[in-house]
């Protein structure tokens, strides 16, 4: 790759600027599954719930056959499938669902601190309501200790709810041991499947997962459309319904079924897992690849998260001693998510990055970076190129950097307000 007189990195065949790297926000719509769901849009537009007539049974065939295709993805059976309209829902369903469903066996759910919001802020609304939420903490590397686990448990714990991928450091969870222990203990598990579910191996029985919830928009199918497994045997798991009316999806969730959306997400979860072996390892070269570029050029860099326990498609990566929000200016034509949110007008560090344990400094300098189905080699070379000249110039103004390769302990030095 070169550069041109400017300065500026010249665009090598093969790449496409803006580049897509966010893949853990959502994916792209793969063209096979659009194919797949036109269709309903238009001549098969019926109500799956439309007994009387062809139109009707011609939705409900082709809902039916998403159920098995997504069934099949989670090693579950299609009558343990329940679609939603997305994972947001699907966790609402879950958590609140068992809460209340079994209230009467005790009111004390275990979740951790590194969680989607839509786990966090489902388990803060039901303490409210009179639950216990016991929120575990992580390790450096963002996994959980089961021996904390086993010591939050008491005999009012009826649910636990411990995502199987994290959404911003791709650490995969220990949820066959999680699962296990539950088990063990007559607790129901609950899983926020959303980045494990079309691109690593989930199979329900085998890690003794009760409830899963699953999106199909991480996973190259539409948006506003997803999946709760809820086990039908050993245990039997049942969930209290939280949006009444009509009874449709077996009492759990009522609605006319979004049908195009539904056809979609089958044939994304049949593709993902079709692809799934080949993917993962073209997704972790990918990654290695760019990490690998990273390591050679670049001192005072810093990955997030468990390198052994993670979503081959995930590198989250600290850039010490730079800005994050300059970093992101600079590498305008890169789509990628910083660790910085932009909350109410304060810039907040990551919870899921201040839960590892890093400073602000570092955690404010991380980029996470989601490769996907459509990202290309060319794509990364011009990544790492561009983000190792950026981070190179942003140190350059840096006094911090420069005391720091003179050898000077910067966490020593008190600072004077003038």
């Amino acid at each position: 790759m070169s550069t041109n007189i400017d300065g500026t990195i010249s665009v090598p065949a093969g790449v496409h600027l803006p580049i897509y790297m966010d893949n853990h926000a959502t994916t792209p719509l793969d063209p096979r599954v659009l194919e797949a769901m036109l269709p309903y849009f238009t001549e098969k537009f019926g109500n799956a719930a439309s007994r009387n007539h062809s139109f009707g049974w011609v939705a409900e065939e082709a809902v039916e056959k998403a159920r098995e295709q997504v069934a099949k993805l989670i090693g579950a059976t299609a009558k343990e499938i329940i679609f939603t309209s997305g994972a947001t829902e699907s966790n609402n369903l879950a958590i609140k669902g068992i809460a209340e469903m079994y209230r009467e066996r005790g009111n004390h759910i275990i979740t951790q601190v590194t969680e989607h919001k839509a786990v966090l802020d489902t388990c803060k609304r039901l303490e409210k309501s009179g639950y216990r939420v016991t929120y575990l903490p992580v390790k450096a590397d963002g996994l959980i200790d089961i021996e904390d686990l086993k010591r939050a448990m008491d005999d009012k714990t009826i649910l636990v709810t411990i995502m199987f991928a994290n959404n911003e450091i791709g650490v995969i969870q220990p949820v066959a041991e999680i699962g296990k222990l539950c088990h063990e203990r007559g607790v129901i598990f609950h899983t926020d499947g959303v980045q494990a579910a079309g691109k690593i191996p989930v199979d329900v029985n085998a890690m003794n997962i009760d409830v899963l919830s699953l999106s199909a928009h991480k996973f190259y199918g539409p948006k506003g459309v997803g999946a709760l497994y809820v086990r039908r045997r050993n245990p039997r798991v049942q969930i209290s319904e939280q949006i009444n009316g009509g009874g449709h999806e077996r009492g759990m969730r009522s609605g006319t079924l979004n049908v195009p959306g539904i056809v979609g997400l089958g044939k994304a979860a049949e593709l993902a897992r079709e692809e799934m072996d080949s993917e993962m390892k073209r997704l972790a070269g990918l990654r290695d690849r760019l990490k690998a570029k990273f390591d050679g050029a670049l001192d005072y860099i810093h990955i997030n998260g468990s390198m052994e326990h993670r979503l081959p498609g995930n590198l989250n990566v600290s850039f010490v001693y730079v800005e994050g929000e300059s970093l992101l200016m600079g590498i305008n034509d890169i789509a990628v998510s910083s660790g910085s949110a932009c909350t109410s007008a304060t810039l907040e560090p990551s919870y899921v990055l201040k839960a590892l344990g890093l400073g602000d400094d570092v955690a404010h300098s991380s980029i996470r970076f989601g490769f996907g189905r459509f990202n290309n080699e060319a794509e990364v070379d011009y990544v790492a190129d561009k983000l190792i000249d950026v981070v190179q110039k942003l140190r350059e103004l840096s006094p911090l950097y420069e005391m720091v390769k003179e050898g000077i302990d910067i966490s020593k030095i008190e600072w004077q307000a003038h």
